[in-house]
Parts: C-alpha cells; sequence; structure tokens
C-alpha cells in the first residue's frame, strides 16, 4: 500500500468564479445603501443633474411610456410564471408547465420580499411629486419596477435558453434584457426615482439571480453525486 494518505475527495467540476460577480455586485448594492443611509436619503449629486435634465428635455407626451406599467403587478407575476412554465417544459410537452408556473412566481417573490424590506429600511423618498408624469406609491431605492422587471428579464431569459432552439433563440435571449432596461429607465424618464434608486434594483437582481443561479448548480451537483473517486493509491 502506499505510505501517502488518501486525498480528500472534491466536488467535481465545481468552479467558484461565478461568485466574484455575486461578491462584486453585493459589495456595490451596500456601499450605495450605506452612502443614502448616511445622506437620509438626499439624492446625490449625479442624481440631481440626471432628474433636471430629463424634467428639461421630457416631452409633454412622456406619459405614453405605458412600458414602465408592464414592469410590476399583475403583468409581471404573469411574466414570471409563463417563465416558470417555459423552463419545466419538456419533449413530452408542457405536463410540468403548473408546477413551472408556481416555481416562477415563488422566484419572483423570493428577490420582492427582501427588496421591500430594504426599501423600509432606508425610507428613501421620492423626487417631488410634480415632476411625475405618472403615479407612484411607497418608497424610492431599490425601485420596484426595476428591480421586478429585471428578475422576470432573468426568469425568462432562463426559460428561453432552456427550451427555445431556431432562429429566434438569439432575439428572445436578447428581447427580456432589453424590456428590463427600458422599464427602468422609463421610471427616471416619468420622473418618479432618482437614477440610484434604478442602479440599486439592477445590482439588487444581479446578486440575487448570482445567488440563485449558484444555489441550483450546487443542489444539482449535490443530487448527481458528482464526486470523483480518489486517484490511484498504488499497492
Amino acid at each position: 500500500m502506499s505510505r501517502f494518505p488518501p486525498a480528500v475527495p472534491r466536488a467535481a467540476g465545481v468552479q467558484w468564479w461565478p461568485a466574484v460577480p455575486v461578491f462584486v455586485c453585493s459589495m456595490l448594492l451596500a456601499a450605495l445603501f450605506a452612502a443614502t443611509r448616511v445622506a437620509h436619503g438626499s439624492p446625490f449629486g449625479v442624481d440631481d443633474a440626471v432628474h433636471g435634465w430629463v424634467l428639461e428635455h421630457r416631452p409633454r407626451w412622456a406619459v405614453a411610456a405605458a412600458v414602465t406599467v408592464t414592469g410590476s403587478g399583475v403583468p409581471a407575476y404573469l411574466l414570471a410564471a409563463f417563465a416558470g412554465a417555459l423552463a419545466f417544459r419538456t419533449d413530452r410537452g408542457w405536463h410540468g408547465a403548473p408546477a413551472g408556473a408556481l416555481a416562477g412566481a415563488l422566484a419572483l417573490l423570493s428577490v420582492q420580499l427582501p427588496r421591500i424590506a430594504l426599501a423600509s429600511w432606508l425610507a428613501r423618498p421620492r423626487p417631488p411629486s410634480d415632476d411625475w408624469a405618472w403615479t407612484a406609491s411607497g418608497y424610492a431605492m431599490p425601485s420596484g419596477h426595476t428591480t421586478t422587471s429585471a428578475a422576470v428579464a432573468v426568469l425568462l431569459t432562463a426559460g428561453v435558453h432552456r427550451t427555445v432552439r431556431g432562429r429566434a433563440r438569439p432575439l428572445l435571449l436578447v428581447a427580456p434584457a432589453l424590456w428590463a432596461a427600458t422599464v427602468g429607465l422609463s421610471r427616471v424618464y416619468l420622473g418618479m426615482h432618482w437614477p440610484t434608486d434604478v442602479l440599486a434594483g439592477w445590482l439588487l437582481v444581479s446578486a440575487w439571480a448570482g445567488l440563485l443561479g449558484l444555489s441550483l448548480v450546487l443542489l444539482r451537483r449535490r443530487k448527481s453525486g458528482a464526486v470523483p473517486s480518489n486517484e490511484s493509491e498504488g499497492t
């Protein structure tokens, strides 16, 4: 037998580099929240500058930017449910659609709860209501519509990536991100959020998506028992 002790088994193929962007986004988000708390919710210089520019250049038909309503409430949860059903679709059909729809809605809820808690903790006021071109309620940071639409975009992209093939696939992979970006920017365009509110929503979803993805990968590897056999110890 070999005089050397056997090597300690390690999970096969587990790469931890995806955790780096999760860590970076989390640190940036924490820094933004800390700065907002120190400023007692007051807008930063970039917030005032962008908000003022929008008010100066926004046309009167800004209210027509109805895409903003798709980023929250019933439309968002319906899209999340559809994304989950799409992800659970198999070659045999849509038999797993109900479970997938529930999973999609719960996934969206899993980012909504911390967003609401963080918004209540920060209690950041919105821009003056006279500047709004739409209706709004609640605290400003993180932006609810921004967070919700970005999370739905992640779920839709995952569903498309798993099940859709063909020429439309590249377009369908990009479309959710474009939609979510439009919803987030519309909140600033309509005067109801400071730019850093939208940034906070995007950072929150980035960290959430990264943690969710890492959790799913580790869970799948654990279920599959992907542990390599030890190297030959010799005789």
